[in-house]
């Protein structure tokens, strides 16, 4: 039975609860798992090799104060920055070490972006410097070291 006074739930977005996404961006294929848990995440690559991640934050993104939660925005951090090596390597990758510095915070209904460039090599070990921002302010820098692993299989993109 159906009561009137519980709203249905579903895991079906409404077009009308949909977020207004930045134009350019699409969502990630990372529908299972840890995906599935911190999604939606969001990409933009360009034609020049350079890319950003982003999402958005949402309730299930916060701790008690309502701030994004710091363990989202390192693990976003760790995706943003370890996907300088995918870029570069077309490999896939693990974290063999991340450093975090927090600036500000991120509040729920603010576009979080993140991005990561090599700053130096050495075999299959990559060192990436990133930054996660919220429109003009820095909301996290971030140092990782990556370990390249095999080849991915080539991504097939929408025309």
């Amino acid at each position: 039975m159906v009561r009137a006074d519980v709203p249905l739930m579903t895991d079906d977005l409404l077009e009308e609860t949909t977020p207004d996404i930045p134009p350019g961006y699409q969502r990630m294929n990372w529908f299972q798992g840890f995906g599935r848990a911190i999604g939606p995440l969001y990409e933009l690559d360009h034609a020049d090799g350079s890319y950003v991640r982003a999402f958005l934050v949402c309730e299930h993104h916060t701790n008690g104060m309502k701030n994004c939660h710091g363990g989202m925005l390192m693990a976003f951090a760790d995706m943003a920055l370890g996907h300088a090596v995918t870029m570069q390597t077309n490999r896939f990758w693990v974290t063999v070490r991340m450093v975090t510095d927090f600036v500000d915070a991120a509040h729920v209904g603010d576009w979080v972006e993140g991005t990561g460039t090599i700053a130096a090599s050495e075999d299959d070990f990559f060192t990436v410097q990133g930054r996660i921002w919220s429109g003009p302010k820095v909301i996290m820098t971030a140092t990782g070291v990556f370990k390249a692993l095999g080849i991915r299989p080539q991504r097939k993109r929408p025309q």
